[in-house]
């Protein structure tokens, strides 16, 4: 059984432990660390976590096998290096770092110290997306010709002017950083590196905070297209659509937490000029939270390691970096990792 401790103890890290403690025979959650311990105390007593008042002091702990980051986005990087020094496997939250140097940083610090580092994105469990991934691999689809994408919803209202969620360094490219990069990493997983990107992003619904209506054209490495758009001063709504030559999938819907349902719609070879309905699966209902968390321990465990240098988390950030780059000229930037 894993100890893990949860660092940064607001709605997402409760929303973490409450998904796995007590459900899993691979981790549980022993301890906390937060910036306001007074508002975490009533949590970490239903929970059962002993509340340490520092970062520092948490690392210290022999009773601690791994630390679980719900930070800011901008602390990912110099959390994960110190928690590798101190011997302690690292789960964060996306992204690990936000540009290319201190996310490559991270990587290799825990390559260094011999620890497994995971990065929170769940979306790779859910099964709807495993199922297009495997259509896609034994040749059901055909070649990935492009994917479009969005991930939006009412983040710039949710928070007062002065939150840190509308500081320009903690929300590069907007809504990327907080919502975009999962469907980046979905495309990443279903279509493999991207080549290049150009975007566009401003803030258009608010005189304050970080742009709010972001979109790119993207280029993958094997010649796929796609289109990503984040717009977070809107209803919430999100979408994924993969258009193959033999047919196109998509999953989408107002909830991206709960388990998603998958739509396929083929061509009739048969029949060209039919216009088929799409057929919708349904797959059993599960936690993604629970089922990232567990294989970060079963790797631990397994000493398998998980984010390398270069490795799909570490070319999410590159294009996270060459995204916040092509919205300040609206030019194609290419990415090289």
């Amino acid at each position: 059984m894993i100890r893990a401790a949860i660092v940064g103890m607001g709605n997402w890290g409760h929303n973490l432990v409450s998904h796995v403690q007590g459900k899993s025979k691979h981790i549980q959650f022993v301890a906390g660390a937060t910036r306001t311990p007074e508002k975490a105390q009533a949590f970490a007593d239903k929970f059962q976590l002993k509340l340490f008042n520092s970062y520092e002091a948490l690392l210290a702990s022999d009773e601690i096998d791994a630390v679980v980051l719900a930070t800011p986005h901008t602390l990912h990087t110099e959390q994960i290096i110190a928690a590798a020094k101190a011997g302690k496997h690292v789960f964060s939250e996306k992204p690990i770092g936000l540009d290319l140097a201190s996310a490559n940083a991270a990587a290799k610090a825990c390559q260094d110290h011999g620890v497994v580092l995971s990065v929170g994105y769940n979306w790779r469990f859910q099964p709807a997306l495993r199922e297009i991934h495997r259509l896609i691999e034994n040749g059901s689809l055909g070649r990935i010709l492009h994917m479009e994408g969005n991930f939006c919803g009412p983040s710039a209202y949710r928070f007062a002017k002065g939150h840190w969620r509308h500081e320009a360094n903690e929300g590069p490219a907007g809504g990327m950083t907080g919502r975009g990069v999962h469907v980046l990493d979905a495309m990443i997983y279903l279509s493999g590196h991207v080549e290049q990107v150009t975007a566009q992003s401003y803030r258009l619904a608010q005189d304050f905070g970080i742009d709010d209506t972001t979109s790119m054209l993207m280029r993958f490495k094997n010649g796929a297209t796609g289109y990503l758009g984040t717009v977070i001063a809107t209803a919430e709504t999100w979408r994924l659509q993969v258009f193959c030559a033999n047919g196109w999938v998509e999953v989408g819907d107002i909830e991206h937490l709960n388990t998603w349902k998958l739509k396929v719609c083929m061509i009739d070879r048969d029949n060209i000029t039919s216009k088929p309905r799409p057929i919708e699966y349904t797959f059993d209902e599960m936690s993604t939270e629970l089922a990232e968390l567990e294989y970060f321990a079963q790797c631990i465990e397994a000493d398998k390691k998980l984010v390398l240098p270069n490795g799909d988390p570490i070319h999410n950030v590159a294009v996270l970096d060459a995204i916040n780059a092509s919205s300040l000229t609206n030019l194609p930037v290419r990415i090289d990792s």
